[in-house]
């Protein structure tokens, strides 16, 4: 069990342990991403192996959204260390965090993924675009009511199979990139949508990014893993995940290009296929010299995400060559995220 002695903060703003309790916390707490979720438990892994002693970090698979309001709790040890996203902090959810006393947050971007449309081996193959799909998930496309019962209704070059797609729920960092990198980047080249957000943001965000609740879209969770067995046993469904799941699990589903493009590491990495995404990890600084193994963890990620690491061996797509060495520099220097970074 980790300790539950309240911590104090010291005037530089590392935590102390307070009380007399010996015992010091077990294992470092992370929380988030369902999508980072693999490579953190390897990170994990590999960080405890590395560092005799040390108790193997505890990694938890809660949503991005999920994990940062519990990272956002509070400083001490009944609060978690670390988050991992697939999404950047939102200002809001860095406002709650201050509001929280949690003040010192280090933002490190631990390499890209993309959002992977797939297919059962051998099941519906279509060349994707972002309208495509936008018309056949949006709850009214271009602010008109969705009709669209198969794929043939939203492309009359497409299989006439009716629209069925697995995907991530509300909260999860999945979820809002495929809103925000696919869906919207669809509905905001409308002309109509552009002037909608001119005079009703607020509608011009419904419209652009709600998603159908009529079970043509059904939300899976945060195992993204559920997602491939989904539609490994259909093959006339689609689903919507994290590229490493495509690449770990090639023998039983396919990739779906979108716009020509293939959901290949090479594809991701130059931001060729749409939805191409990084990924972050946010630890709190307070929390470094507190927390055994902490540093010892997020140094472990530093040695694992270039191309030819151990990360890339399980789906992981490296983060260009100048952005790797900028947040190198962060897991030891642990310069603080400030409100108008994220702006």
């Amino acid at each position: 069990m980790r300790i539950t002695t309240k911590f104090a903060l010291a005037a530089a703003s590392a935590l102390a342990l307070a009380g007399c309790n010996d015992t010091a916390p077990e294992s470092v707490q992370v929380v988030g991403s369902s999508t980072v979720f693999p490579f953190a438990k390897a990170v994990a892994e590999n960080a405890a192996r590395a560092n005799p002693g040390m108790a193997s970090p505890l990694i938890e698979s809660t949503g991005s959204g999920g994990g940062i309001k519990l990272f956002c709790g509070g400083v001490g040890s009944e609060h978690p260390d670390v988050v991992n996203t697939s999404r950047r902090m939102k200002t809001s959810e860095f406002e709650t965090c201050a509001a929280n006393g949690v003040t010192d947050v280090v933002e490190i971007q631990v390499g890209l993924d993309g959002i992977a449309f797939a297919s059962a081996q051998g099941g519906l193959m279509m060349n994707l675009t972002p309208d495509i799909v936008y018309r056949a998930l949006a709850a009214n496309p271009y602010g008109q009511e969705q009709t669209s019962e198969t794929w043939a209704d939203v492309d009359a070059s497409l299989p006439a199979e009716p629209i069925l797609v697995y995907g991530p729920p509300s909260g999860s960092g999945t979820r809002d990139a495929l809103q925000e990198l696919v869906l919207e980047a669809a509905c905001k080249q409308n002309a109509e949508m552009k002037a909608l957000k001119e005079s009703d943001e607020d509608a011009y965000d419904k419209t652009c990014t709600e998603i159908r609740s009529d079970q043509k879209y059904v939300a899976q969770g945060e195992q993204d893993n559920l997602i491939v067995q989904k539609i490994s046993s259909n093959p006339k469904a689609i689903g919507v995940f994290g590229y490493s799941y495509l690449e770990e699990n090639a023998d039983k589903v396919q990739g779906l290009p979108m716009n020509g493009s293939e959901p290949t590491y090479e594809n991701i990495s130059s931001f060729a296929y749409p939805g191409a995404r990084p990924l972050f990890m946010y630890v709190k600084k307070a929390h470094l010299d507190a927390i055994p193994g902490l540093r010892e963890y997020v140094a472990e990620w530093a040695k694992s995400w270039d191309k030819d690491g151990p990360l890339a061996k399980i789906g992981l797509v490296a983060s260009p060559d100048d952005v790797r060495a900028a947040n190198l520099a962060k897991t030891t220097e642990f310069t603080v995220l400030t409100a108008d970074e994220l702006k």
